[in-house]
């Protein structure tokens, strides 16, 4: 008998949230949950695996049912298995790809990132083993370490939300075991922001670090004036100053700013990161990448980016991914990522840890669940069990 899927099933869900960045508000987000079901048999249960796409980017529904659900229910079972007749994620993402032209790279990145995260913890079941211990042994050094970084991102704009609540957000963080922390500028005037930077600051311990985000917001100009009024602050980073795809400002920018930068997170394909390494100005000292394979053709297409990293001297530490979901944490464990973005109390139950993992000094050690581990996290894990029951 040939292993097989026997349906993937997906559906539209609801994050919203009155926050807002430098760009967007979050009142209308959604994204997609999908479940793909296999024929094997794990304890008396078909093995399901699940995947969601990261906040910032909406659900994709309509083109998973148009194209790439069909492309692979319709595929001849046994061209979806890899040597020993297990389910080959490589093939199942070549046949969704299949009848599409190259570029392009937008919302269909978003749905074959999803599909292909439920392919990946699926596959795991199937295998028996965390993800990040298959992930170590197929394309790593053999041993993933469990321990990953993780910093909290926050500091969102809000209505009311004066600086004692800006303050009174990041001390919970603190106090919850994270080391640095992240906070959203570009959504108010320059001189507002500063003071907003300089009230956070004044919580911060040794060890303890500020991150900024302005979402792309900026043209050069105002790009620079920040970079010159956030210089003297030290700061983790500052990220996705301008526009993702204007690697000339990013490239410029960094003749105006010497302290780590960040970007990439609205990269989605192997491609465009690679016109960001030639042509960004990014600094493998000191810089740091934030693709998520969420967003950009999963973690087959993420493969295909460390590798042409490695080709232009960048090491995989100094990837840091967006998206706060448990896929990056066990990339980052399995492939020596530099750490994942967290959230601890936004864009719930999809962002997170399993049940009962606690931050400690800045870090988080995986437990040993086997897939990518939503079954740990019960309210996450009620709502993909009935996508699939």
């Amino acid at each position: 008998m040939v292993m097989k899927i026997v349906e993937i099933r997906e559906s539209t869900r609801p994050i919203k949230s009155d926050i807002r960045n430098a760009y967007i508000d979050f009142s209308k987000m959604t994204l997609s949950l999908v479940a793909v079901v296999t024929d094997v048999i794990r304890d008396g249960k078909p093995v399901v695996g699940y995947g969601f796409n990261s906040n910032g980017r909406y659900g994709q529904g309509a083109l998973m049912r148009e194209r790439f659900i069909p492309r692979a229910l319709e595929a001849k079972p046994d061209t979806l298995l890899d040597d020993r007749g297990v389910l080959c994620p490589h093939k199942v993402w070549e046949t969704m790809m299949r009848n599409e032209k190259p570029g392009g790279h937008g919302e269909r990145s978003v749905a074959i990132g999803t599909i292909d995260m439920a392919v990946w913890d699926a596959v795991a079941k199937i295998e028996e083993k965390p993800l990040h211990q298959m992930l170590a042994e197929r394309y790593g050094n053999g041993k993933a370490d469990p321990k990953v970084f993780v910093y909290a991102a926050g500091g969102y704009y809000y209505p009311g939300k004066d600086l004692d609540g800006l303050k009174s957000e990041m001390l919970s963080y603190l106090d919850r075991g994270y080391s640095v922390v992240k906070m959203k500028i570009g959504g108010a005037s320059l001189a507002e922001d500063c003071t907003r930077i300089e009230s956070v600051l004044k919580l911060l311990g040794p060890g303890q670090r500020l991150a900024v985000d302005a979402n792309g917001r900026f043209d050069l100009k105002t790009a620079i004036a920040y970079a010159k009024a956030l210089s003297p602050y030290n700061l983790f980073w500052y990220e996705e100053a301008g526009d993702p795809l204007d690697y000339t400002l990013q490239a410029e920018l960094a003749n105006h700013y010497q302290n780590p930068m960040a970007t990439g997170e609205n990269l989605f394909s192997m491609q465009d990161a690679r016109n960001l390494i030639r042509h960004g100005g990014m600094r493998k000292d000191r810089d740091w990448l934030q693709f998520d394979c969420a967003l950009s053709y999963g973690l087959v297409e993420y493969l295909r980016t460390l590798e042409m990293l490695k080709e232009y001297g960048w090491s995989a530490t100094r990837c840091i991914p967006h998206g706060g979901h448990q896929m990056s944490l066990a990339i980052a464990a399995g492939l020596g990522l530099g750490g994942n973005e967290s959230y601890p109390d936004l864009f719930q139950p999809y962002g997170g840890f399993p049940d009962g993992v606690k931050v400690q000094n800045g870090y988080v050690t995986l437990p040993s669940l086997v897939g990518i581990g939503f079954e740990g996290k019960a309210d996450l894990y009620a709502e993909m069990s009935a996508l699939s029951r």
